[in-house]
């Protein structure tokens, strides 16, 4: 398996990789443009970057066998989210590892910002001593404004409440109790603008907060503001802001970040070159303690995911909480398996799936259910590769309605998982199973009647007329034509006169074998079936 680590990370997080047996591990020597990614994608089945190498479609079109993408930090703006959701591409980031880099390196900034520390510095390698030209200003007692209170501006904001500094926070998606148990007052955007002396942005770049400090918001804050920004630099309208600071509306501006990394506009190195700015290249994830955290965090989830298969954390699939994790990773196998084996058996034109969740299971999260389900109802009929993350939005494309229920019924198992399936003209097919232990997941009923096999490998599943002989029958065909049977359950509705049978085997059934079971008179259908 091909890992292609576009951009560099620790060591101790390369030898990780290095050391996990059956891994390639490709490092480039520089972060690939475009074109040359393409070329190297190809046959990669992980890519790991930072913040240089940009993902984008075409790329993601060239990469045939990908099935994780981790995003050594935390934003994911590199990253074509969209299009790798649609190919079912897993993205993992580490969000939490460079927090307290990012967060020191934004506090640093903003007290050289107040005090004109490297403005100074430069004035005394020159040669001048010029102490009255920067007077600074004090932090404590000052309004610092907050925008984004994730983990990064969280944990500015206790810093700045250890500074003794006013604070105020604007994040839509944080309840006001968690701002003001961080010391600080929940804020609307514009009332934070007027009220804030110093503001900090800690936003991640969407759609909505693309240019968030623009002309208008500038004409909203009070003379003399100071802004620093070590999010992203497409969250400032960076031509605004050297507007705001020439005309003396803005008293200064630290950057860690750009619109375009190295910078090169126009703009930007205007803004770079004024006294009032202080501008540092990127380095907010910068130290070496980050660095070996991000690293050794993000190959720990993507060894995860490849030990187990199923992503506990991940930006583009639901977030399954620790304790739950463990429990959850067993009935999504099952959620799967039943979706396949319900693929196989059930009805032509698949237009509706039913899934039920009963017992413990109603109080986990179940998301991850639904999709592991959709996985493994699509995986046998498409020909492209169908992920958890993209299960979901490839049966909208078929037309096939996905849907949820809980239910508090007794059931009798701990846990239950019921999936029915409804074809185009009406037919239905539907199947249940339970984990028993962690390894021992099994299909507890077909159509209503009760039957208890193990779901993996390879099985054939038939119907017949409940009568003397029919099995041994099947079981004498599969062994004269060497086919080995592993396994076997049988499940009968006497009022119908109907039985069931699954029988594992332990390699695939020719189909010609499969035409001499299917003449049998009292076999009513059989099919293969791949788990």
């Amino acid at each position: 398996m091909k890992v292609l680590v576009c951009d560099p990370i620790a060591e101790e997080a390369l030898e990780t990789l290095r050391s996990r047996p059956g891994l390639s591990v490709v490092v480039c020597s520089r972060p690939p443009a475009e074109e040359e990614l393409i070329g190297l994608i190809g046959d990669a089945e992980v890519v790991i970057v930072r913040s240089a190498t940009r993902i984008g479609a075409a790329a993601l079109a060239a990469a045939g066998r990908l099935r994780v993408i981790g995003r050594a930090g935390s934003g994911v703006d590199n990253v074509d989210l969209e299009e790798a959701t649609r190919r079912g591409v897993l993205v993992v980031n580490a969000p939490a590892a460079n927090s307290v880099a990012a967060a020191e390196h934004s506090f640093s900034l903003l007290s050289a910002l107040a005090r004109n520390i490297p403005q100074a510095g430069r004035s005394l390698r020159a040669g001048r001593w010029e102490r009255g030209k920067y007077m600074g200003v004090e932090l404590a007692g000052k309004t610092l404004g907050i925008l984004g209170l994730g983990r990064v501006g969280r944990e500015v904001a206790r810093r700045a409440v250890s500074f003794r500094m006013q604070v105020l926070a604007y994040d839509p998606y944080v309840p006001s109790l968690v701002a003001r148990d961080l010391g600080t007052e929940p804020a609307v955007l514009d009332d934070l603008l007027s009220r804030s002396e110093f503001l900090t942005l800690h936003l991640p770049l969407t759609e909505e907060t693309r240019g968030i400090i623009d002309e208008r918001a500038i004409a909203l804050m009070r003379a003399g503001v100071r802004i620093v920004n070590c999010a992203r630099g497409e969250l400032i309208d960076e031509a605004a802001l050297l507007r705001g600071i020439e005309s003396g509306k803005i008293a200064g501006a630290a950057l860690d970040v750009f619109c375009e990394e190295p910078p090169r506009r126009e703009v930007t190195l205007r803004l770079i070159e004024r006294d009032e700015v202080i501008a540092t290249p990127h380095l907010g994830a910068s130290t070496v303690e980050a660095q070996r955290r991000v690293g050794e965090e993000i190959v720990a989830k993507i060894l995860g995911f490849l030990n187990s298969g199923i992503p506990a954390d991940a930006v583009n699939f639901p977030a399954i909480p620790p304790q739950q994790a463990e429990r959850l990773a067993p009935f999504m196998r099952l959620a799967e398996s039943l979706g396949a084996f319900l693929s196989q058996i059930g009805p032509q034109g698949m237009r509706r799936l039913e899934l039920r969740f009963s017992g413990e299971l109603a109080s986990l999260e179940l998301r991850p259910l639904t999709m592991a389900a959709a996985r493994g109802v699509l995986s046998p009929v498409l020909e492209s590769p169908v992920g958890y993350v993209n299960a979901l939005s490839l049966a909208g494309e078929r037309g096939l309605a996905v849907e949820e229920i809980v239910s508090h019924e007794p059931v009798p198992y701990s846990s239950l998982i019921e999936l029915r399936l409804w074809g185009e003209k009406g037919e239905e097919a539907s199947c249940s199973g339970t984990v028993f232990r962690p390894g021992d997941a099994r299909i507890v009923s077909i159509d209503g009647i009760g039957i208890e096999a193990a779901l993996s490998g390879v099985c054939v599943f038939f119907r017949n007329n409940d009568i003397p002989g029919v099995v041994g029958a099947i079981g004498t065909i599969l062994g004269r034509n060497g086919v080995n049977i592993a396994a076997m359950g049988l499940g009968r509705h006497p009022a119908s006169g109907t039985a069931l049978a699954i029988v594992n085997v332990d390699s695939p059934i020719p189909p010609s074998v499969m035409d001499e079971i299917r003449a049998q008179p009292e076999v009513r259908a059989v099919r293969q079936v791949r788990l």
